[in-house]
Formats: structure tokens, C-alpha cells, sequence
């Protein structure tokens, strides 16, 4: 058995947050695979399913990102599993947008939830790493985090989503290069589709309605006779 855990913050004001990437991530893979309905237990809600041969157990801590640890710890107590079955799911400001990381151990990068979780149950677990991008300075970070996905990050999100939930197997049976480059992929060949759109054409430009009325115009006439002309030719030197 393995516990698998998506962190977020629970409630409707937090759901489109990129701090619940995590969250998605856990739904993803219990519609795809048809795990069983959410119930309450160990603080946060829990469903149960098959991946690759293995029973899962999906778990969503409801303790709020900060006290993620005391519902992950308590799932892991009870199910009597050591910290190397569990793979936690989360935003990583230190990935750009889109990308997709998996380590086992080290620290906590300033994240909450995963800080939480190491106090918890200790550090030696399996990491999914979410890339949500950085915001620049270090003041806009809880911003950026507790902020909505803009409409353009579903280009990249949902294919994201989809290629965790479609090759979450991979993660059971230890391919994790495997499954970090079917990510990469899926949001790669999104990507690339965008681009291989033909190019609307633009309209021709519209002249201004001043140089359209000289082009209209017809070429001054010159004088033929007259002082005028006489001139003329006299600088030009026509006879």
C-alpha cells in the first residue's frame, strides 16, 4: 500500500489558488483511474483506488497548508507505513511554469505544507514537484501562491494534470525518469500545437484620408508660354 498526498488549502475562496496545484493533482488521478468517492478521515479526505497494481490511498490534508504534517503523519500511522510510501504532491516556486521535478529527501525550500509534513513524519519521502513560477521578489511570493491561475496557465495546467493523472503508475513502479519526461512531453506537444496554428492575416493598412487625396490628385501642369516658361527652359536647358 502507498499513501499518496495532494496539499492545499480547503474551501472554495483557495480551489483555483496555484498554492493548491497539489489539490488538482489528487483529483486528477482518483477521476482517471475511478478511485472511490472522497470521505473524512485523518483530518482531510481520503479516496482509495488501484495504480499499477498497487492500492493507493489519495489523501487531501483539510488542516490548512501549514499543518499538513498532522494529517499526512496520522494516515501514515494508521496504515502502519514507513515515510518511503509516501509521495506528496505541491507547488514549487523554483520551477518555472509548467515543469515537473520528482526527488526523494532534502529539504523543505521554504514551503509550509512540506515543512510540516518533514517535522512530521520526517524527510525521507518522494516528492512531486509542481512548477508554478516565481513572481520576482521575495515579498510577492504568498501573493503569487495564495493568487488564482491566470486563464493563459490552462494552456500548460491541464495537460500537466492530465499526464499526472494518465502515467501516475509510472510513480508506483519507481519510473520516475519516466514519468517526469511524459510530463515534459505533455506539455511540450501542447505547446507546439499552439504554435503550429496558422497565423491570422492582418488587413491590408488603410492610407490616411490625406495621402489617399494626393495620390488622387492629378500632377501639377506645367506652363508652356509665357515668362514662366521661358524661364524654365532657360534653367533647365530645354529649347
Amino acid at each position: 500500500m502507498l499513501l499518496f498526498a495532494g496539499l492545499g488549502n480547503p474551501g472554495a475562496k483557495y480551489a483555483s489558488n496555484r498554492h493548491n496545484v497539489g489539490f488538482m493533482a489528487a483529483d486528477a488521478i482518483a477521476r482517471r483511474h475511478s478511485f472511490s468517492p472522497w470521505s473524512k478521515k485523518f483530518q482531510g479526505l481520503i479516496a482509495e483506488g488501484m495504480l499499477g497494481g498497487e492500492k493507493v490511498i489519495l489523501i487531501k490534508p483539510q488542516t490548512f497548508m501549514n499543518l499538513s504534517g498532522q494529517s499526512v503523519g496520522e494516515a501514515l500511522r494508521f496504515y502502519k507505513l514507513e515515510p518511503s510510501a509516501l509521495t506528496v504532491f505541491y507547488d514549487e516556486i523554483d520551477l518555472a511554469e509548467g515543469k515537473l521535478r520528482i526527488k526523494t529527501g532534502g529539504g523543505a525550500g521554504g514551503h509550509n505544507g512540506i515543512r510540516s509534513i518533514d517535522g512530521h513524519v520526517g524527510n525521507t519521502y518522494r516528492r512531486v514537484r509542481i512548477g508554478v513560477g516565481h513572481p520576482g521578489v521575495k515579498e510577492m511570493v504568498q501573493h503569487h501562491v495564495l493568487g488564482d491561475f491566470a486563464k493563459a496557465d490552462r494552456e500548460w495546467l491541464e495537460p500537466l494534470l492530465d499526464a499526472i493523472a494518465d502515467n501516475a503508475a509510472m510513480i508506483v513502479k519507481g519510473d520516475e525518469s519516466g514519468f517526469m519526461n511524459k510530463a515534459a512531453l505533455a506539455v511540450q506537444g501542447k505547446a507546439a500545437a499552439e504554435s503550429d496554428k496558422p497565423a491570422q492575416k492582418q488587413a491590408p493598412k488603410q492610407q490616411s484620408h490625406i495621402r489617399q487625396a494626393r495620390q488622387q490628385q492629378a500632377p501639377a501642369k506645367l506652363p508652356e508660354t509665357g515668362p514662366m516658361a521661358a524661364m524654365l527652359k532657360k534653367l533647365f536647358g530645354k529649347d
